[in-house]
């Protein structure tokens, strides 16, 4: 039986639905702004949120009429996943494409906790696997701060891993401290993304600045050029991939076959998507990790459920979220976390 067949026919009912507006701001000098979606019906709630980037996005869904978008019914889960191909979620054309994928991952998600809830099982158990204790790791931008902020979230953590995102900035002594912590484990190049805050124009000596300087850490999505290629080769074991990743197909055109992949749940839209692609690397031996997308309530908690079922040991961008905040709390937990139960927890 594959994972989609194990919740396919999962009953679902529901009777009811509600959004809530959060935002927080960010280490990465941003305003995160997210919307819960919650699903309701026999005496249970299920949640799911919509980490769409851009804020006009959110206000134009707070500022719509509750009905504007209808889940009631009975269904089967998949029966309700099919139906949502005829909803329209956005009461105005978003910002950018992606957010589709990311507004319907949010209704998935919270009809996939409610159906676990009102079947009272987790989805561990619906899918007979167990969740593993989960290592962390922590994502952050050094910005202005440099390798202060390194220090400072040290000194929260003493053991705390790294993702960084390598910027025009760095120079080689900045590369050789951080090398000498021994605690970069994930290089976000962020070479994919464009008409966003975080583009980065490829630079050839910027990538072989980090490659050969931090040569344990894995490297995500270069954008692959005439100059910056010759920089992987030999290194191609070490290249992951994020922001391309939405399902199957999209593994199937990157340029070469991958050993590493970043999975972020919202960006496959569909739970079924989602578990083809989980399918397909296991079936490869592809490494997986979680990726997180500044979730302030419970898509924090769903990416680590998914990640201590399907990737636990992994280098998981799905850090608490307090490790976002500009000024991390002392107090924080520290990895690995004890089992975490993200869908179907009453």
């Amino acid at each position: 039986m594959s994972l989609y067949d194990a919740v396919s026919d999962l009953p679902l009912t529901v009777e009811g639905h509600e959004r809530t507006r959060r935002e927080r701001d960010t280490s990465s000098d941003f305003t995160r702004v997210s919307t819960t979606f919650e699903l309701s019906g026999a005496g249970e709630t299920g949640r799911g949120e919509d980490v769409t980037y851009d804020t006009p996005d959110h206000d134009a869904l707070a500022e719509a009429d509750p009905a504007f978008a209808a889940f009631e019914g009975e269904w089967t889960f998949e029966e309700f996943s099919a139906a949502l191909d005829d909803v329209d979620l956005f009461p105005e054309p978003p910002e950018r494409e992606t957010a589709h994928h990311y507004r319907r991952w949010a209704v998935e998600s919270a009809a996939l906790d409610l159906a676990c809830k009102q079947a009272g099982r987790t989805l561990g158990e619906v899918l007979d696997r167990e969740y593993d204790s989960l290592r962390f790791i922590i994502s952050t931008r050094l910005g202005d701060a440099g390798f202060d902020r390194i220090e400072q979230l040290l000194d929260v953590n003493p053991e705390a891993e790294f993702k960084l995102d390598p910027t025009d900035d760095w120079d080689a002594d900045l590369v050789e401290r951080l090398a000498d912590t021994g605690r970069v484990r994930v290089l976000d190049l962020k070479g994919l993304y464009e008409g966003t805050q975080v583009d980065m124009t490829p630079d050839p000596d910027l990538y072989r600045l980090v490659v050969e300087g931090l040569p344990d850490a894995v490297v995500e999505d270069p954008r692959l050029t005439d100059d910056t290629r010759p920089v992987f080769d030999g290194h191609e074991d070490r290249v992951s991939w994020d922001y391309p990743i939405t399902g199957v197909e999209s593994v199937e055109d990157l340029p070469f076959e991958p050993d590493w992949l970043n999975i972020k749940p919202s960006r496959f839209g569909t739970v079924e998507s989602l578990f083809d692609t989980l399918e397909y690397a296991a079936e490869r031996d592809i490494a997986l990790y979680g990726g997180g997308q500044f979730e302030l309530g419970v898509g924090r908690d769903q990416i680590q459920a998914l990640a201590a079922l399907f990737y636990p040991d992994g280098p998981n961008d799905v850090a608490p979220g307090g490790y976002n905040d500009p000024e991390p709390s002392p107090d924080l937990p520290t990895s690995p976390l004890d089992p975490p139960v993200g869908f179907g927890v009453r």
